[in-house]
């Protein structure tokens, strides 16, 4: 069988649990979006590259009808024991990011998410992750990205002028680059990972988009 080596990789992060990207809990820039003074009513939300949930149940739990998709079936497993937990009702798919024609998720989505997905994709995707997000979002969805920048490893990260490019039919109305307390709301860290040092090797950044009525 021929599975894919980003497959492998996260299982393998998730089997030894290596997961620097999941503090347990939302990431501030959903917070923001959910509570902040530009908060969006309740509608359908789409966490892509959900993991475990973080950002998912924290919709659900504040009235979202809530779909996360999520390439390792481990995360999504730990998921769905997470939402069972909270007592909310999350939609939660093994699927492909850049395949969501393939998932029946429907359409109409007013939120979409990805805090780390995008900018791990293969550029030979990145395409595809547009146009299926394009197709499923309502007309004036919100899109949600954080991501690493300029990476340290080859062909990752994301820029504002790709996103321009890419996203046709969307508006980029914020690009946010992050200082080192930033990103402690984003990524769990400790000795191991200081993301003030770590900033001499790349840079983070958050991006909203809004697409076009």
């Amino acid at each position: 069988m021929n599975v894919p080596v980003g497959r492998v990789v996260w299982w393998l992060s998730y089997r030894l649990g290596f997961e620097p990207w999941d503090t347990g809990g939302p990431v501030p820039m959903v917070v923001e979006t959910v509570e902040g003074p530009e908060r969006m009513m309740p509608g359908r939300a789409l966490d892509l590259g959900c993991g475990t949930g973080r950002n998912a149940i924290y919709l659900a739990c504040h009235d979202w009808d809530v779909t996360g998709v999520d390439l390792v079936g481990q995360a999504i497993a730990l998921a769905r024991q997470k939402a069972r937990a909270a007592g909310v009702s999350v939609r939660l798919l093994t699927g492909d990011v850049t395949r969501l024609e393939e998932l029946d998720i429907g359409r109409g989505f007013d939120l979409l998410v990805d805090s780390g997905c995008y900018h791990v994709l293969p550029r030979g995707r990145r395409d595809a992750y547009a146009a299926g997000v394009t197709a499923v979002a309502a007309p004036g969805a919100r899109l949600l990205i954080f991501g690493v920048g300029m990476a340290p490893v080859p062909g990752a990260g994301v820029t504002e002028q790709e996103l321009r490019a890419r996203f046709t039919g969307w508006r980029l109305v914020s690009a946010v680059p992050m200082s080192a307390e930033d990103v402690r709301g984003y990524i769990r860290t400790g000795r191991w990972f200081d993301p003030a040092m770590a900033r001499g090797w790349f840079d983070v950044w958050r991006y909203r988009l809004e697409r076009g009525a």
